[in-house]
């Protein structure tokens, strides 16, 4: 693992109870900041989606914006064999 190194400043209660934890838990206080860091950036991380979601836009600016309209012309013959 790669790791970087930063600087948190945390409330003295907050910090008392982090060392606290470590120490019972036989970890280090680096070891539970990254492992908080890390469920804290799953928890809040945005959804992944698809990379096709948005391939064929045609919107304003961007192409043909009847493409709705236009469907099943577009789709008219697909499937079938030459």
């Amino acid at each position: 693992m790669t790791t970087s190194r930063t600087t948190v400043y945390l409330g003295t209660d907050d910090y008392r109870r982090l060392k606290t934890l470590a120490r019972a838990t036989g970890r280090t206080t680096a070891e539970l900041v990254r492992e908080a860091v890390a469920e804290y950036a799953r928890r809040h991380a945005p959804a992944a989606r698809p990379k096709t979601i948005g391939a064929g836009r045609s919107g304003a600016g961007r192409g043909r914006g009847d493409v709705a309209e236009r469907a099943e012309e577009l789709l008219r013959g697909m499937g079938r064999k030459r």
